[in-house]
């Protein structure tokens, strides 16, 4: 097929085309029975030396009809400018930088190619049907958007498009024209021609094509290659990061059964600060945080980790929860004042069966009691971390046998388009029928809200259970206690009912013999400088004996080395050398407790609950 016999018309050309033909018919009708606008006074038109009009509003738009005039450059050099309508389509898309072809026809078969395409692709001989002759457009996956581009009529482009063999990429444009049969000879379109007649006898369509336009994006391409790569690396670093300061494995409190996951958002999202933790107090009671530090990237990683870091580090002081959260708050605006965090921070006490709680900012904690109600744990809720000026308080939340807690970060419960308390109220439905172990129940949370590995958030759930024991796992876990009344004779009362009550949970001998002598001696500690009212408890888990002494006085005792002519002052310290640990807290209301633990044998140890 001979391109310069052909016409290719995008569309509208040809309205644009009919458009011109009739103002050039007006214009010839109008200059043949009207008198020129001006004339010299000897009757002559007016008129420049090239013989065309001298008005250069007429100069300025192409030749006048009749006349052979063409205008002149606009730049005085005397050189015509050449109309849109002069230029060849050939001519034109040969010069073009990027990659053409014309296909024609159901089969697509090849009418054009320039010169750019056949640098890049190589020769096509024209004729041939585009899947044998134009193999690449294959392998760009082009030919099913010709067709639709044929059938639609209507343009269609696909974006970075690779190139067979990599080498190259492509944006490409596809954009449906009208193709006819040009005058023979001529090599100008009939549709151009200047009567109705002529057309009529000259042309004849030839059907419907498609202008392939392939524009080279290789440099671009490759730039975002290269930015993908690179956010890449940094969200690996994050995520590497992220999870090097997340705890590698979950202490295991004696009471409790603990399990959390951590789900990092999906390849489009940043890492964020999301971060939990399980802290052994002693005495049995166990500390539990959860948080999230506002902000993507390395930094909010960073800044969770000191917290979380300082968290561990406040635990350790055995303060109530609110305290620790005040002194978070502080050390928050230290690290980094542009940046905030939420935080729970919850206490559990076996023996008061409560979840002792303070909120910075943080979504409520869930607990499903035995029975399958779902609670949640109400105010006092504070502002977050690190906005300062503000006094955090406590509050307290049933923990009984049976019962599941879940603290869990906002990536689990919020969503586009939503108001949160939907997605908390989603999350009561899917915990209200979760069963099974903390491990499962945080699997099934995760897949009732629909978190992926496609997830917008990164997600951070804890999930602690107070099992309901029964049978031969029940006979590990004892408690017994002994109100300290009245003055000196408390002590030997205290010393016999140590000596029945350890005798009686089955303790060797030497195990006796201790906690007999650590219960004795830290009775003695508050009757010489504690107040009324004292209490000693006992506590058996399958792990340790506890001992602990409460009393009215808010003085914390403290180890110190006696002098040898000291009559006081080695209580503490004989416990503390004959313990496994030891330590004092205040109580809620006022008051102290002191306590100290025995690890038991290997033998009455239980591998699992």
């Amino acid at each position: 097929m001979n391109f310069t016999r052909w016409s290719a018309r995008f569309p509208g050309t040809q309205r644009r085309a009919a458009a011109r033909s009739e103002h050039a018919a007006a214009q010839a009708k109008r200059g043949e029975g009207s008198v020129p606008a001006a004339r010299g006074a000897a009757g002559h038109s007016a008129s420049g030396p090239d013989g065309c009009p001298a008005d250069p509003t007429v100069r300025g738009t192409g030749s006048t009809p009749g006349t052979g005039c063409v205008p002149a450059a606009a730049d005085g050099t005397g050189t015509p400018a050449p109309s849109l309508d002069e230029l060849s389509v050939r001519e034109v898309l040969d010069r073009l930088p990027a990659l053409v072809a014309l296909v024609h026809g159901p089969e697509h078969r090849v009418a054009y190619v320039n010169d750019a395409y056949t640098a890049g692709f190589g020769a096509r001989a024209p004729g041939a049907p585009a899947h044998l002759a134009l193999p690449e457009l294959g392998e760009l996956g082009l030919l099913p958007l010709l067709d639709q581009v044929q059938r639609s009529g209507k343009p269609r482009t696909a974006k970075n498009r690779t190139a067979p063999g990599g080498t190259s990429s492509y944006t490409v444009t596809c954009t449906p024209i009208e193709l006819r049969k040009t005058s023979a000879g001529t090599g100008t379109s009939a549709a151009t021609g200047s009567s109705a007649g002529a057309d009529s006898e000259a042309e004849a369509h030839a059907g419907t094509g498609v202008l392939i336009h392939l524009a080279d994006v290789t440099d671009h391409a490759e730039a975002a290659e290269r930015l993908r790569a690179s956010e890449r690396r940094q969200r690996e670093a994050a995520v590497t990061l992220q999870r090097s300061l997340l705890p590698q494995e979950l202490e295991q409190p004696d009471d409790l059964r603990v399990a959390a996951t951590y789900q990092p958002g999906g390849t489009e999202a940043a890492v964020g600060g999301d971060w939990y933790d399980v802290i052994t107090l002693g005495a049995g009671r166990t500390a539990l945080v959860i948080g999230d530090v506002m902000g993507r990237g390395v930094r909010a990683a960073a800044v969770m980790g000191q917290l979380r870091t300082a968290v561990r580090a406040y635990a350790r002081l055995d303060l109530p929860p609110h305290e620790v959260l005040q002194l978070l708050d502080g050390l928050a605006a230290e690290i980094d004042a542009s940046q905030i965090a939420t935080c729970v921070y919850a206490v559990h006490d076996p023996n008061e069966g409560l979840l002792a709680y303070a909120s910075a900012g943080h979504l409520p904690i869930l607990v499903r009691d035995e029975d399958g109600t779902v609670r949640r744990a109400a105010d006092p809720t504070g502002p977050p971390l690190g906005t300062g000026g503000w006094l955090h308080t406590s509050g307290t939340i049933a923990l009984g046998p049976g019962s599941t807690a879940v603290l869990y970060t906002d990536g689990l419960v919020e969503r586009r388009g939503e108001d949160i308390d939907e997605g908390v109220a989603a999350l009561e439905r899917a915990l209200s029928g979760a069963q099974g172990t903390p491990a499962v129940i945080c699997d099934r949370l995760m897949r009732a809200l629909g978190v992926d590995a496609d997830h917008d958030d990164d997600v951070a759930v804890l999930v602690l259970q107070q099992p309901a024991r029964t049978g031969a796992d029940a006979e590990l876990f004892h408690n017994a206690a002994l109100e300290l009344l009245g003055g000196i004779e408390a002590a030997p009362r205290a010393r016999a009912f140590a000596q029945g009550v350890l005798a009686s949970w089955r303790f060797p001998v030497e195990l006796c013999d201790l906690g007999v002598l650590a219960a004795s001696e830290l009775v003695a500690n508050s009757l010489q400088h504690g107040t009324p009212p004292m209490r000693l408890r006992l506590r058996r888990t399958d792990r340790r004996l506890i001992i602990e002494v409460t009393d009215g006085d808010d003085h914390l005792p403290r180890r110190r080395r006696a002098e040898p002519a000291d009559e006081t002052g080695r209580g503490i310290s004989i416990v503390a050398t004959i313990a496994s640990a030891w330590g004092s807290r205040r109580t809620p209301g006022g008051g102290k407790a002191v306590w100290c633990e025995f690890a038991l044998p290997d033998k009455d140890k239980q591998a699992d609950k």
